[in-house]
């Protein structure tokens, strides 16, 4: 069966719009950490939606305007920012940003199935290295719901070869997340089956992307590698 891929990134910049700036005074600081975006996130999925010559779908608007990535009626789809806000401030947010977006990747999705074969989705996130006061101890997240098998054997073979690649990279299934928790991979799943849907939510630890230069290049061309070889797998493609 033949793949398909499409690239997502739903918190990949921290911009606010002129007409709702008002309701961000005062916390500017809060939009340029990591609750308002994931740094890297959005080079990575350049860089994958490049090598696999894949459809590209980005928000760069904060995550603090509305969350792309939670449900509608999830306590954390609007923010502290936004969450008083007028509710017709808030539905004209939704349909501005938050359907407009999903709308889009659900019919690149329905359109990549019409060419026939299934769809790869990977979703571009990264993650903060301590939350809470607490360490997350991975430096790649490969997030998916243990009951689809095409999901589970791709993030498993694609975390054997990561690490034997690179032996001191910390690798993680499901980690810093559950893969079946609220998110727009999960809510795509109800609308796709499974032998035509696959998605992965690849999240990496922002300690990488601060260090920059040759280290993120490399950890980025790693995970392309890899996966390219997770994919030409005996039964995969």
């Amino acid at each position: 069966m033949s793949d398909r891929f499409l690239i997502t990134c739903e918190h990949g910049g921290k911009r606010i719009p002129p007409r709702y700036r008002p309701l961000f005074e005062g916390r500017e600081t809060l939009l340029h950490s990591h609750r308002g975006y994931d740094p890297g996130a959005l080079r990575l999925a350049r860089d994958l939606a490049a090598a696999l010559d894949a459809p590209l779908v980005v928000s760069t608007t904060s995550r603090l305007l509305v969350d792309l990535n939670r449900s509608i009626g999830h306590p954390r789809l609007y923010s502290e920012a936004t969450r008083q806000a007028p509710a017709a401030v808030r539905r004209e947010i939704l349909a501005r940003y938050y359907l407009t977006y999903r709308r889009r990747a659900e019919a690149q999705v329905a359109a990549l199935l019409e060419q026939g074969g299934r769809v790869l989705h990977i979703a571009a996130h990264s993650f903060t290295p301590v939350l809470d006061g607490v360490e997350r101890r991975a430096d790649v997240g490969l997030l998916y719901d243990p009951a689809r098998p095409s999901e589970a054997a791709l993030c498993g073979r694609w975390q054997a070869i990561l690490r034997a690649r690179a032996r001191d990279l910390r690798v993680r299934r499901n980690y810093p997340y559950a893969g079946r928790a609220d998110g727009f991979t999960t809510y795509l799943r109800r609308r796709f089956p499974a032998d035509r849907y696959v998605g992965i939510e690849l999240e990496v630890n922002q300690r990488h992307v601060w260090a920059g230069g040759r280290h993120w290049r490399a950890l980025r061309e790693l995970l392309v590698a890899t996966l390219r070889e997770a994919l030409a797998a005996p039964g995969e493609g």
